[in-house]
């Protein structure tokens, strides 16, 4: 990992309005990609709107990689059933770090990142600076399936002797 860049913490939150995959609900779990790295929050079960609240770091080497996510439904018996996945890109957030954000009051929107057909935000996304840190919340929603969004947000870690940005 020689040229690592840093870490880079996503926080799952929560789903929302997910697909049903079971009789009456889903047991939904979520896995986050990037490259070779693949990470796992744990399976909530019976619940459409499941809260995680679990972080997810991934190092961070190749800044032009998109991170994937996606959705499955547990089952004990068979194969998972996939309820979705959606993808995007941390450029823009990478960008805001490059830039000298210190002495900017807490709460600042450094930048607006706009749904479009190249990513899959359900709504506009502020990367914004708070206490110091740099972090971008995100309603993602989800492809190849009915319905469903993902709430996550991003924050950098730094790793002292890495190259950084």
């Amino acid at each position: 990992m020689e040229h690592l860049l840093g870490l880079l913490r996503v926080h799952v939150h929560r789903g929302v309005n997910l697909a049903k995959r079971d009789v009456r609900s889903s047991d939904p779990y979520v896995i986050v990609k990037m490259g070779k790295q693949k990470l796992k929050t744990r399976v909530v079960k019976k619940n459409l709107n499941p809260e995680w609240n679990e972080d997810l770091t991934l190092s961070v080497s190749d800044p032009n990689l998109p991170i994937k996510l996606l959705v499955y439904d547990r089952d004990r018996f068979s194969l998972d059933d996939k309820m979705g996945d959606a993808e995007f890109d941390i450029r823009p957030f990478l960008e805001a770090l490059k830039m000298q954000l210190e002495g900017l009051p807490s709460g600042t929107i450094v930048t607006r990142v706009q749904p479009s057909r190249q990513n899959c935000l359900a709504e506009e996304s502020c990367i914004i600076w708070i206490e110091g840190k740099v972090v971008q919340n995100m309603f993602l929603r989800l492809q190849n399936v009915e319905c469903g969004e993902v709430e996550i947000q991003l924050r950098w870690i730094d790793i002292p002797g890495s190259r950084g940005l």
